[in-house]
């Protein structure tokens, strides 16, 4: 094992050595939000080109609120909600290929899926286009498929991954490999490989369909909180807490988890260091829960490996941070990244620019290679086969026309009314507490009102079509 201190070393020769980040001014932060003070270690946040969701804090039930990009300033403080789970929302992510369908997760035990009209939301949203049930105890994380729009990975606290087809609307897959919590899930570039980290102190690169564990690290010494993989370069990047509790990065062979090739001690503080990885620039991006600081490193195959390169610095701690998808940003600016900041003590999120100065006005080619875009490579029914396919890569030069958007597939109304089934179908552990006792009491409850209901309607069309016969007969 190699221990390097981190250094910022003048001489280094790089197109990004010069990367400075740029807060935006007041008229351009979404001010007013009522902030969730959940203490989940997530980020709170979700960003595509259209939208900012943000989990906000509310009296019973969990909600987010859908703000467009392009409105930012003070949020009304009626402004509609997404209200339709029965417990605090701890995730939401953004369909990576459809910029309306929005995923979020809850401590009420479910997995649901939301379409949001064009210009945003006018009325409160309660109904989703899909809810799914499959996880005992409550859902901490979820994660689209980076090849494939129909496929959702969540994890819960009852130590599974379940692998969700929307176009069938139910799990197709389960991953029992966890002894304890999943923190964090991050895909290789096509989707044939997922990188967990656990609070049993393990890191693990799994194969989704099968759910084998192909790599895993015991990490006593450097105790993983998060993990990303490195784009197409083999390696892994986890952050966490060393022996003496200070934190620490360390970068992995994917291919032999026996020890990191590096480890990094960044300082003494104590809140988690969130990664993000730019895979087209090779930047690491290094943000901590609770200061304001960003650190920034380019990512190279030869030593030193992680080359430091400079630090943005606020004031202002955030409690998580959204970023803009690639297609979202701004060429004529040379901005490479751009991070939206969950300011909880002003209810604010202010987005903050990371920007390679050029004097130039002209599309810098270097700095824009092809980029994954807005079309699936693949359906669920292909990857589930066994195929892998690269993301189709998609040009960052401004006149880009983005291609028709691809419709969300789901399953037939009759079909999505029975997801509470697959509560049995999973074999989930029994619920723990009283609390997931009651839930699932008061969740079946519902399953079966709803299917005394649906039998009492189908009596009374029995009934119809038999007095129809009869009358049909009597005729004859």
């Amino acid at each position: 094992m190699t221990l390097t201190k981190m250094s910022w070393r003048p001489t280094y020769n790089s197109k990004f050595r010069n990367v400075y980040g740029k807060a935006g001014n007041r008229e351009q932060c979404f001010d007013g939000i009522p902030i969730t003070r959940n203490v989940h270690d997530n980020h709170f946040c979700a960003v595509n080109s259209k939208y900012v969701a943000i989990v906000t804090e509310t009296a019973g039930g969990g909600s987010f609120v859908i703000v467009p990009v392009n409105k930012a300033g003070r949020i009304d403080p009626h402004h509609p909600k997404v209200c339709g789970h029965q417990g605090s929302v701890l995730d939401v992510k953004w369909n990576p290929f459809i910029d309306s369908v929005i995923a979020s997760c809850s401590e009420d035990c479910s997995v649901r899926i939301w379409e949001i009209p064009d210009g945003g939301l006018r009325r409160n949203m309660s109904e989703a286009v899909l809810e799914l049930y499959g996880h005992s105890r409550r859902v901490g994380l979820i994660e689209w498929h980076p090849t494939c729009s129909g496929l959702l990975f969540s994890a819960g606290y009852d130590f599974k991954i379940l692998i969700w087809n929307l176009e069938i609307g139910a799990a197709v897959n389960m991953i029992d490999c966890h002894s304890d919590v999943v923190l964090c899930m991050s895909f290789n570039t096509d989707g044939s490989l997922l990188a967990t980290s656990c609070k049993d102190k393990h890191l693990r690169v799994i194969e989704p369909r099968s759910g084998k564990v192909l790599q895993e690290a015991d990490c006593k010494s450097h105790r993983v909180n998060r993990v990303v993989f490195l784009g197409n370069m083999k390696r892994l990047i986890t952050t966490g807490v060393s022996r003496w509790n200070t934190r620490q990065v360390a970068l992995w062979d994917q291919e032999d988890l026996s020890m990191p090739i590096i480890e990094e001690e960044i300082d003494g503080l104590s809140g988690l260091l969130f990664p993000f990885y730019d895979a087209d620039t090779h930047m690491l991006y290094l943000a901590g829960k609770g200061d304001g600081n960003i650190r920034y490193y380019e990512v190279g195959t030869e030593k030193p490996y992680l080359q430091y390169l400079m630090e943005f610095r606020s004031p202002a701690p955030q409690k998580g941070l959204g970023v803009m998808p690639k297609y979202g940003l701004d060429v004529g600016a040379c901005e490479v990244f751009r991070f939206y900041k969950l300011v909880t003590l002003r209810g604010s999120v202010e987005p903050i620019s990371m920007i390679v100065p050029r004097r130039s006005e002209t599309y810098q080619e270097d700095i824009y290679p092809m980029t994954p875009g807005t079309e699936p490579a693949l359906t669920p029914d292909e990857w589930l086969s066994g195929i892998n396919r690269d993301p189709v890569l998609m040009s960052m030069r401004a006149g880009y026309k983005r291609p028709s958007q691809v419709a969300l597939k789901l399953p037939a109304k009759e079909r999505r009314a029975s997801l509470g089934n697959c509560v049995d179908l999973l074999d989930c552990a029994p619920p723990r507490t009283e609390n997931e006792l009651l839930r699932m009491f008061f969740r079946q409850q519902d399953e079966i009102k709803r299917l005394r209901e649906e039998l009492s309607q189908r009596d009374a069309t029995v009934q119809q079509l038999e007095l129809e016969v009869y009358n049909l007969q009597q005729g004859l």
